[in-house]
C-alpha cells in the first residue's frame, strides 16, 4: 500500500457516493493543479486526471473524510513518481561544492541590482511573480523539486515527505537543504537571463 493511501478492513468501509467524490474533487482541484504544476512542466491536466481516476477506484478505502485532500495529493505524487519510473529517467543531482559555494544573500549584496534600495533582498524576491517561481522550480532536478514543493508549497511534514518519496528521513532533509540552495541559485540565474532585475529597476 502506498504512503497515505489509507485503507480500512473489508466490510467496514464508509458508505460514500459518487456525489461525495465529486464534492471532494471540486474542493481540492485547484490545489491538485497547483501541486501538479510544481512537479512537472508537461501534461499537468493529464497527471491530475490520472490521479483522480486512481482515487475514484479506491475512494471507498479512504479512512477519514477530513484527510481527503492529503489523500488525493498523495495519490497524485505517486502517479507522478510512477510516470518517472516508466520513462526510466535518470536521477540528476548537483555537485555539493557547486551549491555550497553559492549564497544568494551574498550575491545580491555584491551585485547590488537595486542600488537605490534600502530593502535590497526583499526587492529581489518581490521581482518574482508566481509564474517566475514555477519556472525556477521546473529547472531543478526532480529529487530536489518534489520535496521543496511538498514542504514549502503544500505544507507536508518532512516525515510525510519521506513516506511519499520512499526515502529515508535523513535523505529528505539533505535534499531539502540542497534543494533550497539550488532554488536560490536558479533564481539568480533566471533573473539574469530574463532581465527580471532590469525591468524591475526601470
Amino acid at each position: 500500500m502506498r504512503a497515505n493511501e489509507q485503507c480500512v478492513p473489508a466490510g467496514t468501509e464508509p458508505q460514500r457516493s459518487g456525489e461525495d467524490f465529486q464534492a471532494l474533487v471540486r474542493s481540492q482541484l485547484p490545489r491538485l493543479l497547483g501541486l501538479a504544476r510544481g512537479l512537472t512542466r508537461d501534461d499537468v491536466e493529464d497527471l491530475v486526471q490520472e490521479a483522480l481516476l486512481r482515487a475514484y477506484r479506491s475512494y471507498r478505502t479512504l479512512k477519514d473524510d477530513e484527510a481527503g485532500g492529503r489523500w488525493l495529493q498523495a495519490i497524485l505524487v505517486n502517479a507522478y513518481r510512477d510516470r518517472l519510473r516508466k520513462r526510466a529517467r535518470s536521477v540528476d543531482e548537483f555537485a555539493v561544492s557547486d551549491l555550497d559555494d553559492f549564497s544568494l544573500f551574498r550575491t545580491i549584496a555584491e551585485e547590488d541590482p537595486f542600488p537605490y534600495s534600502d530593502t535590497l533582498h526583499l526587492d529581489f524576491l518581490g521581482a518574482f511573480g508566481r509564474e517566475d517561481v514555477y519556472e525556477v522550480l521546473l529547472r531543478l532536478p526532480e529529487i530536489y523539486r518534489t520535496p521543496l514543493v511538498l514542504c514549502h508549497m503544500e505544507g507536508f511534514a518532512t516525515r510525510e515527505i519521506a513516506e511519499l518519496c520512499d526515502a529515508p528521513l535523513g535523505t529528505v532533509l539533505a535534499r531539502l537543504h540542497r534543494g533550497r540552495k539550488a532554488f536560490e541559485r536558479e533564481m539568480w540565474i533566471y533573473a539574469q537571463e530574463t532581465g527580471l532585475l532590469r525591468s524591475r529597476d526601470e
